[in-house]
């Protein structure tokens, strides 16, 4: 192998397949990154068997060839290196990887590319693309839902259901339920069901930079396997197997209060309140009366706390409790200027939805409490 590249190319790539190195293996090779030029680019890999990230950096290739180095020396000597051109150069015999840029030079040891997990290729039952600002904020308003502990694995997953040309991402812990509906820029040809590890989905947000205009999607025919593919990178992803809750019934159909407030003011009120709710169970308490919104908290050790906002109020009073970290979650991922909170009574579910749109759906389950 003997090439040459930018230093800032190669410090972005090894910075997005980086995202993808190995932290805790058992497999010593997936802390390494795959160098392996490919036709007049450079392409870097890394897996940690979950999912594996490709990316390709232009480069004048003069020798085609392919080795894996430890990422993070590699990273944090590319890194380190002034903005300018490094020539690369592999010695197959002795497997070392020589660097030099302006007048700074290193040695790698390497090991063979034969050694590195083969990266699955995904060939598509289902193919089809979606707009990159569609599916950031689809994933922006679904994802925080996923539930952290492995303890029901379907959960930590979100849905994803392909339909004509809709995608539905729906996520849940067994407290809440977020749903978010968008177009896909090319419709799919048969109706399919997967669930993408919610943690993946958060990668894939990060990789989507700016400039980015669509994400192709391609899911194998077992759905075992999914490939996100962008302008220079790939992300391929185990995906989670099993059946995800049939979660529409969940949804309430009708409620007896409906209050429209702002979505910033709602936020504020939410974490004032969720201070004195650390020591209460971060239970948070509204009361919906006489046109305004009260948010409250209170622990018998520390104190209480109390505000008023401005509230659009259609249908009866009410009173109803949730845990304060998940209204925070959901009024901080909203884009819109307005939130409508529906409730039936104490004991049912809460449901959240913006105003003036009618494509995302929040549901969040309530706290007991002693009024």
């Amino acid at each position: 192998m003997k090439l040459s590249c930018l230093q800032e190319n190669l410090s972005r790539g090894l910075a997005v397949v980086g995202r993808a190195v190995a932290a805790r293996t058992t497999l010593p090779i997936t802390n390494n990154v795959l160098l392996v030029t490919d036709q007049s680019r450079l392409k870097l890999v890394a897996t940690n068997l979950e999912m594996a990230i490709s990316y390709w950096v232009g480069a004048k290739v003069e020798e085609e060839g392919a080795i894996t180095v430890p990422a993070r020396l590699l990273t944090e000597f590319v890194n380190s290196l002034p903005n300018d051109r490094i020539d690369i150069n592999l010695s197959a015999k002795t497997k070392t990887l020589e660097l030099k840029c302006a007048r700074f030079e290193a040695r790698i040891s390497g090991v063979d590319a034969k050694d590195f997990p083969p990266i699955p290729t995904v060939d598509g039952a289902i193919t089809t693309k979606i707009d990159v600002e569609a599916l950031r904020q689809g994933i922006n308003q679904v994802a925080f839902a996923a539930a952290s502990e492995e303890s029901r694995p379907v959960l930590t997953g979100v849905d994803a259901q392909f339909e004509k040309d809709l995608l539905t991402l729906a996520a849940a812990d067994g407290f809440r339920l977020a749903v978010y509906k968008m177009p896909l820029s090319a419709p799919v040809s048969q109706k399919a069901e997967v669930i993408i590890p919610a943690r993946i989905l958060t990668e894939l947000n990060r990789l989507m930079v700016d400039g980015e205009e669509s994400v192709e999607i391609t899911v194998n025919p077992n759905k075992s396997q999914a490939l996100f593919r962008m302008k220079n990178t790939e992300l391929v992803s185990q995906l989670v197997q099993g059946a995800f809750p049939q979660y529409a019934q969940l949804i309430p159909q009708s409620y007896n209060t409906r209050v429209v407030v702002d979505v910033s003011e709602f936020l504020r009120a939410t974490r004032t309140a969720s201070i004195f709710a650390r020591d209460g169970s971060g239970i948070v308490r509204l009361v919906i009366a006489g046109g305004k919104l009260t948010i409250s908290a209170r622990s018998e050790e520390i104190g209480d706390d109390s505000g008023d906002i401005d509230a659009t109020v259609a249908g009866e009073e009410a009173k109803i409790a949730f845990n304060g970290k998940y209204l925070i979650d959901v009024l901080s991922a909203l884009n819109e200027s307005q939130v409508a909170l529906e409730t039936t009574n104490p004991s049912s579910p809460g449901v959240i939805r913006p105003v003036g749109v009618d494509n995302y759906i929040h549901v969040v389950m309530p706290m007991f409490v002693q009024w």
